[in-house]
């Protein structure tokens, strides 16, 4: 293999594995992407009111 042969070999596969890293990352922060931002909402405890019921 010449000398220009085994630079692009190098770069190319550095650019491979730099592309599977970012489509990994963006994977990742896609599937958890405002998970933490949502909170669930505190339950308010109300009476009951019976409007229906004979005294």
């Amino acid at each position: 293999m010449n000398l220009a042969m085994t630079l692009f070999s190098l770069m190319s596969a550095w650019a491979v594995v730099a592309l599977a890293f970012l489509w990994g990352v963006l994977r990742v922060a896609r599937r958890h992407h405002g998970e933490a931002s949502v909170r669930p909402k505190p339950m308010r405890h109300h009476k009951l009111v019976l409007s229906n019921v004979a005294a």
